[in-house]
């Protein structure tokens, strides 16, 4: 139940957030996005409820970013989700 809660919050947070959080978040992290990248990130994950957790859901996301940000950031953000989904 408790995993089931974690996925959820993980999940809301990827499917609402804005192009300044991400932007934030990549610093973070130290991977390269700019603000015209992570509103294309951002307009493409509004709307769609995206699981982190589905292993074709986050390839499907991974190439959008790759396309909107490039393909070595796309490799960084989808290094990082699997982080975030390693029980």
């Amino acid at each position: 139940m408790r995993v089931k809660i974690f996925e959820s919050i993980i999940n809301h947070k990827i499917n609402t957030i804005t192009a300044e959080e991400l932007v934030k978040y990549a610093n973070q992290f130290n991977i390269s996005v700019s603000r015209g990248q992570a509103i294309k990130i951002t307009e493409y994950l509004r709307g769609k409820n995206i699981n982190i957790f589905d292993n074709t859901q986050r390839a499907q996301l991974v190439k959008q970013i790759a396309k909107a940000a490039g393909p070595e950031t796309a490799r960084e953000v989808n290094n990082l989700l699997i982080q975030f989904t390693k029980q």
